[in-house]
């Protein structure tokens, strides 16, 4: 009888003891939540980020998943510092957001434009191409890749002056009205083209993203920093029906920042990034 009173004991103390510890567990895990809420909220980077998502369309809100702050906030600096880096004196930056309510001046041309033409690497459908030099040299990467894969890739459009994009835009509206005219081309100054970091591969028509080339193409383009512009199913986003054969050059970890954050969709980030250089 002892012996089970012992044992009982030991039980009722060994149970209490539990209980004490479970509650010191708790209370230090509700301790830690309070110092990381803390610590978050005396970052003046997640104030600013707050701010910056306040401002964003929901549909970009809905964009973005739930996550910790202060990744988002490490993942973006990556995406400025590599910026940073590619940017040049007097140019404009390569994630300078221009789309139907931000443009560029009818004078303004990329600085050191490069010829593209026939080589090696890639075809072109035209001798008068050209892109930034940190635009060409993704080009190439991106083509050795591809050719290594057996697929040359056949390089159709890239920069547009001001000049050209208005006469390109004013045939368009000769042809199909102004209204239908302006789901799939930009007006002058408005035209990615114009920034000489964006091309278009291929054929120009939608049955390209079937082909062997525009599958690899979306495969593999973000890897060499190249991001489609405008998906399918976001003209409301966008301002332009789907183009699958429109790339551009935004460099590697935006492409990754895009994905990881902005469900793939250049637009968003875009905006986003535009807001936050505002906010500075």
């Amino acid at each position: 009888m002892k012996k089970i009173i012992l044992i009982c004991a030991k039980l009722l103390f060994c149970l209490a003891l539990f209980s004490c510890k479970e509650k010191l567990v708790l209370a230090e895990t509700a301790d830690r939540s309070k110092e990381n809420e803390s610590s978050l909220t005396q970052n003046p980077e997640v104030e600013r980020l707050r701010s910056v998502f306040s401002k964003m369309s929901e549909r970009a809100k809905n964009a973005i998943p739930n996550g910790n702050p202060e990744e988002f906030l490490a993942d973006l600096h990556k995406v400025l510092d590599e910026e940073k880096k590619a940017h040049r004196t007097d140019e404009l930056d390569l994630l300078y957001l221009i789309d139907k309510k931000h443009s560029v001046s009818s004078s303004y041309v990329p600085k050191d434009l490069k010829a593209v033409k026939n080589n090696d690497l890639w075809n072109v459908s035209r001798n008068d191409l050209s892109l930034r030099p940190e635009s060409y040299a993704a080009l190439e990467n991106l083509s050795r890749a591809a050719l290594s894969d057996g697929i040359k890739l056949m390089v159709s459009s890239t920069y547009r002056s001001y000049k050209y994009q208005e006469g390109l835009f004013n045939r368009y509206v000769s042809q199909d009205g102004l209204e239908l005219a302006e789901r799939y081309s930009a007006r002058p100054g408005t035209s990615q083209h114009q920034l000489g970091c964006a091309v278009d591969f291929g054929s120009i028509t939608d049955d390209w993203g079937e082909t062997k080339m525009g599958q690899w193409v979306y495969s593999h383009a973000s890897e060499y920093g190249w991001s489609l512009s405008f998906p399918r199913g976001y003209e409301d986003v966008t301002g332009y029906m789907w183009e699958c054969w429109h790339f551009r050059y935004i460099g590697v970890e935006a492409c990754r920042f895009q994905k990881k954050w902005f469900g793939d969709v250049q637009q968003f980030m875009l905006e986003f990034i535009d807001e936050w250089k505002k906010s500075e």
